[in-house]
């Protein structure tokens, strides 16, 4: 291995805190993975599977210039295929562990966490197909399998802890709860609307966690003053009771157990049968001041119900961060590449997903120790800057001052597009059909 380039050398030294190579050994002998001792142990493939995706998801065959070594697209494949994706994941929980407590800072004394979901896309075969499934507005082979993603994020450093992939037709709510045995009592979970129900308010807070979600677009709320405390539900009117007023549009209410004929599909009988008859939760409304915002007010639900250690405009500056996992999403899908993925078996898919992770947080880890240095916040660093000097560093070289973005907290860009280069229209047969009927392309 001594022929290794100063890059992987450098991915090695920085992961070295964090994922040495005597907890992969350790991690294997866990889950019970033997291996032989040779070229591409479950350390050397993981070493290159990073160097890989830190590379923007290079070409296999590109492998070989990167680092001045004998390695073939076939021989790696096997390589990654040996791989656990238990271990890659046991790694991910660790190594982010790890990062975070190095960097350990919370929100008024809570660990805050983000959860949100996105989508990826696969190449166009059959296994994946099956698996994941493709939006139904395309015809068979015009399009490509599309994996749905949801993501756990330390709201404080940007490190992800879990990547969890289900298929496209599957709603994020069925599958955030197996996100909760990462979370314990005195933490924070912050989410969009998607994640705001009754039974998900009462998982969270049967474990001591806190919630902060936005109010889904089918709850009623009312902030009228003078409103009963309690009444039969009427048809147009808030299903809450009326507890107490804490200030203008911030009041306390509860919320009842829904009836047992719509309990939520994603819940077992046990599961419901364990939630609480009612559950007190704070409605908060503010407004948003910047301009070309397309929402204008916005209605928050939490379990941060001491209007004093948490006051109104603290949770709307919380919920502010929450849009940070946008941010996020777009340094994986559009700086990394991960928008397309390469793998053509359903376990690859899952493994270069948590490699994908592994990288985010190696780069983030280099961005707040940058932050610390340059005495900025750490997503005013710049990450595509971040990767290129992880790709062009020596062993042993040490950090330079990095790019600071500028902050632009209320920046609005129009949604439109400048480039007008792609005129190829869209794909309505498939590619066997056209072959055979040139003449449809042309149409």
């Amino acid at each position: 291995m001594a022929s290794i380039t100063g890059a992987l050398s450098r991915i090695k030294q920085d992961l070295e805190p964090f994922l040495p190579e005597q907890s992969i050994r350790l991690a294997c002998q866990h889950l019970g993975h033997r291996y032989r001792r040779r070229q591409f142990d479950p350390a050397a493939t993981l070493h290159l599977f990073i160097l890989q995706i830190l590379c923007f998801n290079t070409a296999l065959t590109h492998l070989r210039h990167l680092t001045k070594m004998p390695v073939t697209a076939a021989a790696f494949c096997k390589a990654r295929m040996r791989l656990p994706l238990a271990l890659l994941q046991l790694l991910l929980r660790n190594s982010a562990a790890s990062m975070a407590h190095s960097a350990s800072a919370r929100w008024r004394g809570l660990r805050t966490w983000l959860v949100d979901g996105s989508s990826t896309i696969t190449p166009d075969c059959p296994a994946l197909d099956q698996a994941f499934g493709h939006p139904s507005g395309q015809q068979k082979g015009c399009g490509f399998p599309v994996p749905k993603i949801l993501g756990l994020f330390d709201a404080v450093t940007g490190l992800i802890v879990e990547v969890l992939t289900f298929p496209l037709f599957t709603h994020e709510m069925s599958q955030v709860a197996r996100l909760h045995p990462l979370l314990g009592a005195g933490d924070l979970l912050v989410g969009d609307r998607g994640f705001c129900s009754y039974g998900h308010l009462a998982l969270l807070r049967l474990r001591g966690v806190a919630a902060c979600f936005r109010m889904h677009q089918r709850q009623i709320v009312s902030f009228r003053p003078g409103r009963k405390r309690r009444g039969r539900r009427q048809r147009g009117k808030p299903a809450s009771t009326f507890l107490k007023r804490l200030g203008r549009q911030d009041q306390l209410v509860r919320w009842h157990k829904p009836l047992r004929r719509f309990k939520p599909r994603w819940m077992t009988v046990e599961d419901y049968e364990q939630l609480p008859d009612t559950l007190d939760v704070r409605e908060v409304r503010y407004q948003l001041e910047g301009k070309g915002q397309r929402t204008r007010l916005v209605t928050i639900a939490t379990t941060l119900l001491d209007p004093v250690v948490y006051p109104k405009e603290s949770i709307a500056e919380l919920y502010r961060v929450r849009w940070q996992v946008e941010t996020h999403f777009a340094e994986l899908k559009t700086t990394l590449k991960m928008r397309k993925l390469k793998c053509l078996t359903v376990q690859g898919v899952y493994k270069e997903l948590a490699v994908y992770a592994l990288v985010y947080n190696l780069v983030h880890v280099v961005m707040m120790e940058a932050a610390r240095r340059q005495q900025v916040d750490p997503d005013r660093i710049s990450f595509l800057d971040t990767v290129r000097w992880l790709l062009s560093a020596r062993p042993g070289e040490e950090m330079p001052s990095l790019l600071v973005n500028p902050s632009r907290p209320d920046r609005h860009e129009p949604r439109v597009i400048k480039d007008l280069q792609d005129s190829y229209r869209k794909m309505t047969k498939s590619r066997a059909y056209l072959r055979k009927h040139p003449r449809w392309a042309e149409r």
